[in-house]
């Protein structure tokens, strides 16, 4: 056995060892097995992904991965949710085939978590730029900063955008 095999034996064992307590843990908490099992199933996938492992304490270790995963799929479905209330009054011949729902959808998942990883300043000032219109004199003035730093943030807000690209 070589080195580069030992994490996924390590998870291997951590599966056979809690697989069984994470999903009923996860059913109690979704009300539903099969999403349970879904959530189990990301969750060890998400180990395997992990380049260290600290394993000293695995069931925390496991609900906190759970833990994100729920708290990423709840929102997605949000994010599909106000996408579909928004189309949903269009007319048919307007509406976006399923094909291009899915490539929207997915780009507005981006978005989101690109928004989310900002700090709440930058976020704020860069929305107020990109979705209110505002110059940046009136963002400083709106929000009680200086121009530079309305600058300074709108730039951060930018590199956020090109990384998510």
């Amino acid at each position: 056995m070589t080195d580069a095999c030992a994490p996924s034996d390590e998870i291997a064992d951590l599966y056979r060892g809690h697989y069984g307590w994470l999903h009923t843990m996860l059913r109690r908490k979704l009300g539903c097995r099969h999403h349970a099992a879904d959530v189990a199933h990301d969750t060890f996938l998400r180990l395997l992904g992990q380049r260290r492992l600290d394993l000293g304490q695995p069931r925390a270790l496991l609900t906190h991965i759970a833990r994100g995963i729920m708290v990423d799929h709840w929102r997605r479905q949000e994010v599909e949710r106000a996408y579909l209330e928004t189309i949903a009054h269009l007319p048919e011949p307007e509406a976006p085939s399923p094909e291009s729902r899915l490539l929207i959808l997915e780009a507005l998942y981006r978005v989101e978590a690109m928004l989310r990883s900002m700090p709440a300043r930058t976020r704020d000032i860069f929305l107020l730029s990109q979705l209110d219109g505002l110059g940046y004199a009136e963002i400083a003035s709106r929000m009680d900063v200086s121009l530079a730093t309305v600058k300074r943030h709108m730039r951060s807000g930018f590199i956020a955008c090109l990384k998510a690209l």
